[in-house]
């Protein structure tokens, strides 16, 4: 499909007029509800800071066939809806003339949802000003013409409202299907690493590894939040689980030079357990188990320990210590064995999972698909001067 073609085809000849939104639309901001206000059940859904209710209410403010954006919170969100609700101080909505219609404007403004997230204030409550999108150039087609204008909107709105459905129903087959593979994953993972008594030896987690130690300071030279290797500092540093799975950052040397599987040691995340590849220093006492490669394999141990309880410490902040770590015990098969069930859980696991293969992949790409034919259906050739 070219984008261009078709709005010259719908166009036929017709003028496009760009004109700040702010003079199209009047923008109107929401009257806040205090929490007593609020209902758990009611006609009206509330939306505050966020695309989900933050209640209900007996009264709407905003009516059906509205276009919004959030302005704290999820700042820079844009919603739309078609039935009357309640916007709260943290939304602006639009009451759109005769020659607008407001899902179109809904539609366009998705294509400018960068741009508006870029002029987003970034503090402890992120906030979008009326004044950071009111000038948006807005395409009227065939301004001189309401009726066309109009119907040329409204196929547009048709085309996209096919679209959106067809990428939710695809969007739902896919992850109904990532939910029934879990579902198998776990029920093959279960028998796999599920032994009967006497079937295979059980050993400490410190009889099995060649060393089991707690993460310490900072090292000296790093970048915090760096996300990829560089020259200077080509080495990760890992954490208790938080952000990406642990990465804190990058460092010019390393502590731990086998693969290896980690284990978060304290708070919420306590017991989340990864694969290292080798080369890494872990901190604040993450724990890293290098296994004896001649008893257990490093994948092994990792999937093992799904099926192993890690608890920690009672009272104030759970944590892990390394000589609880070393008692646990754990299932040991011959090291063919270890590799063939992690060959068969890899597999799934990539499935489900990967980024770049499998299910997942399909509902990205899938979603990109959407978004690049919306943004060519609203390409409208752009105004000779600045409005």
């Amino acid at each position: 499909m070219s984008g261009m073609n078709f709005l010259e085809r719908l166009l036929d000849g017709g003028a496009v007029e760009w004109k700040p939104l702010g003079e199209v639309a009047k923008i109107q901001r929401g009257r806040r509800l205090v929490k007593s206000e609020l209902e758990e059940v009611g006609k009206y859904a509330v939306f505050q800071n966020c695309m989900t209710p933050l209640g209900y209410y007996h009264e709407s403010n905003a009516k059906s066939d509205t276009t919004f954006i959030i302005s704290a919170g999820a700042a820079g969100e844009i919603g739309y809806s078609d039935v009357d609700f309640w916007a709260a101080d943290d939304v602006y909505y639009f009451l759109t003339p005769e020659n607008l219609k407001s899902k179109f404007l809904y539609y366009f403004l998705l294509t400018q949802q960068t741009k508006i997230l870029g002029q987003v204030r970034r503090a402890s409550v992120p906030r979008l000003s009326k004044t950071a999108f009111e000038k948006i150039p807005l395409p009227i087609p065939c301004p001189d013409n309401p009726d066309r204008s109009l119907a040329i909107q409204a196929e547009i709105v048709r085309i996209l409202d096919t679209f959106t459905a067809l990428t939710a129903e695809l969007t739902a087959e896919l992850t109904a299907e990532i939910s029934d593979r879990k579902k198998q994953y776990n029920y093959y993972r279960d028998r796999l690493l599920t032994f009967e008594k006497g079937e295979v030896e059980w050993k400490p987690l410190g009889d099995v590894c060649s060393s089991i130690s707690a993460g310490g300071d900072l090292p000296k030279n790093f970048a915090k939040g760096q996300v990829d290797p560089t020259d200077e500092f080509p080495y990760p540093i890992y954490a208790n689980a938080t952000g990406d799975n642990g990465l804190y950052g990058f460092t010019d040397g390393y502590k731990i030079e086998s693969d290896a599987v980690t284990i978060s040691a304290r708070g919420a995340k306590i017991g989340y357990h990864a694969v290292r590849e080798g080369k890494f220093t872990a901190i604040i006492r993450l724990i890293t188990l290098v296994p004896n490669k001649n008893v257990v394999s490093t994948k092994y141990l990792n999937y093992i320990l799904d099926m192993t309880p890690i608890g920690g410490t009672d009272g104030g902040i759970p944590q892990l210590t390394v000589p609880t770590v070393k008692k646990i015990s754990i299932p040991i098969p011959p090291l063919e064995e270890q590799a063939r069930i992690v060959a068969f859980l890899d597999k799934f696991d990539t499935l489900i999972t990967s980024i770049s293969e499998g299910l997942p992949r399909e509902i990205a790409l899938r979603q990109k698909q959407y978004e690049y034919y919306r943004d060519l259906l609203l390409s409208f050739p752009p105004p000779l001067t600045p409005p």
